[in-house]
């Protein structure tokens, strides 16, 4: 269970009464005993949750965010994450397993933070990578996974997408070569890869930079939102993972930009 999840299973239990006991959760929680400790813990820093023997409470005038209210603070500590986690899961899921076809054993990648590339972290296991990543909830995903490597960037966090921002101007990868980058997207159209946020765009445009081997990887509800701030073209994507819900004129335009696309599940590949 990934950590999004984890903590909106401890929100809501939190929701219906205010109080939950580290036994409750372990029982509803595919975790182990420290892991939601930590959890508890990392709620508790955001100022959530109360730590109480044996379990917790939720902070008074917190219940919206369990509920997860369009505006309250449930969206300023990036929880919102889990929805986009949850949108069209299979999907995702799936086009994880397959990217993790481009990584080799023991070679350097770069994977950015979201809801989709955060699917590869369960088959990475084993693959002995070094993994540069500016996303926390890839950190927590792949510390426990022995013989893989995990860098960070230094910077600040954007608590909405719990990812890593470095000052502008700044880079702080410059001793981390990796020749592959694996990125999610807001949004794809003619325009290229976009983002929903702006402060996102200058980082993930300096990841962009650096790799040899772009491989995207986005579902193919992606190609249906009208918007989004542009980081780079579609001209400059290498490989794109998506599912088999892509239109032809979707694939077409993809595919005359010189993009090889890779349809998940699909046996072919």
């Amino acid at each position: 269970m990934h950590l999004a999840e984890r903590e909106k299973v401890i929100l809501e239990c939190l929701g219906e009464r205010g109080f939950v006991t580290l036994q409750e959760l372990e029982g509803r929680i595919q975790a182990s005993t420290a892991t939601i400790r930590r959890d508890l813990n990392r709620l508790t820093e955001a100022g959530m949750v109360t730590r109480m023997h044996g379990g917790a409470k939720l902070v008074t005038n917190s219940h919206n965010f369990a509920a997860g209210r369009p505006g309250d603070s449930y969206n300023h500590f990036g929880l919102l994450f889990v929805e986009s986690l949850n949108r069209n899961r299979i999907q995702k899921e799936l086009i994880g397993r397959e990217a993790v076809k481009y990584c080799k054993y023991r070679e350097a990648v770069v994977i950015a933070g979201g809801s989709t590339t955060i699917q590869m972290c369960p088959h990475l296991a084993g693959m002995g990578l070094q993994v540069l990543t500016n996303s926390l909830h890839i950190v927590n995903e792949l510390l426990p996974q022995n013989g893989t490597r995990v860098v960070v960037p230094g910077g600040q966090v954007l608590p909405d997408q719990n990812v890593l921002i470095l000052p502008s101007g700044e880079d702080g990868m410059r001793a981390f070569n990796a020749p592959k980058l694996f990125m999610g997207a807001f949004a794809i159209g003619k325009g290229g890869l976009m983002q929903s946020s702006i402060v996102l765009v200058a980082a993930e445009r300096r990841l962009v930079e650096r790799a040899k081997k772009l491989i995207v990887l986005a579902d193919s509800s992606k190609f249906d939102v009208p918007w989004g701030h542009v980081v780079c073209g579609l001209q400059d994507i290498d490989v794109l993972v998506t599912d088999a819900g892509i239109s032809p004129a979707h694939r077409e335009m993809v595919e005359s930009a010189g993009v090889q696309i890779v349809i998940a599940g699909d046996k072919n590949n």
